[in-house]
């Protein structure tokens, strides 16, 4: 079963990696220490996110104790649909699932018609072609794990041009350390089929 999102209130991000110190050594995160790393995502995320807006967090959500994952979870707006990413399966314990809207592995939605595939890893192979294997035409595929973006220099941003146009990566290194609304998504996809392909997704 499918389900269906308007794309208004929509939002996805991943790797918030929150009360995570070695992040911003690992992704050279603009950040002093990471309390201030904390807030400022925090604060990015309040101010984008509505309190009964929907956000899809593509894995890696927080380290440390529960009480500091149930703290961090308190000051964030919006209902969380946590994807499940490598760090997650150690650090959120089941007990903490009621944290979240639901909490699974992977997730394929509509999303004002569109099909979207969630995963906290990128596909290397999905349906994208001029049709999926569902009849719509340049399905997307939403990731995090890689931390691509200006600043980072892992070993991960070189294999990235192999990926579709059809596929982004909606971590926070590469979004402004926020969460990006569908709208924003639906742009970018748009503009980098464009660039492959010589037109838009109809």
């Amino acid at each position: 079963m499918i389900t269906k999102f308007s794309g208004e209130g929509l939002w996805f991000t991943s790797d918030t990696h929150f009360n995570h110190a070695n992040i911003l050594k690992f992704t050279n995160r603009p950040f002093e220490n990471i309390a201030e790393h904390d807030e400022a995502l925090i604060k990015n995320w309040n101010d984008r996110v509505g309190n009964d807006d929907t956000v899809f967090h593509l894995g890696d959500f927080c380290f440390g104790s529960s009480q500091k994952i149930m703290e961090i979870r308190e000051k964030l707006n919006g209902n969380i649909i946590l994807i499940r990413g490598n760090h997650d399966d150690k650090n959120l314990q089941r007990s903490l699932w009621s944290l979240f809207e639901d909490v699974v592995y992977q997730a394929r939605i509509l999303v004002d018609g569109r099909t979207v595939y969630l995963n906290h890893f990128p596909f290397l192979c999905f349906a994208q072609g001029s049709f999926d294997l569902y009849g719509d035409r340049y399905s997307i595929n939403l990731f995090g794990h890689v931390h691509s973006g200006p600043n980072c220099t892992t070993d991960d941003n070189s294999r990235l041009s192999i990926l579709y146009p059809t596929q982004y990566d909606v971590g926070v290194d590469n979004n402004n350390y926020a969460p990006i609304s569908w709208n924003e998504v639906k742009s970018i996809i748009e503009i980098q089929i464009k660039c492959q392909y010589g037109k838009a997704n109809d």
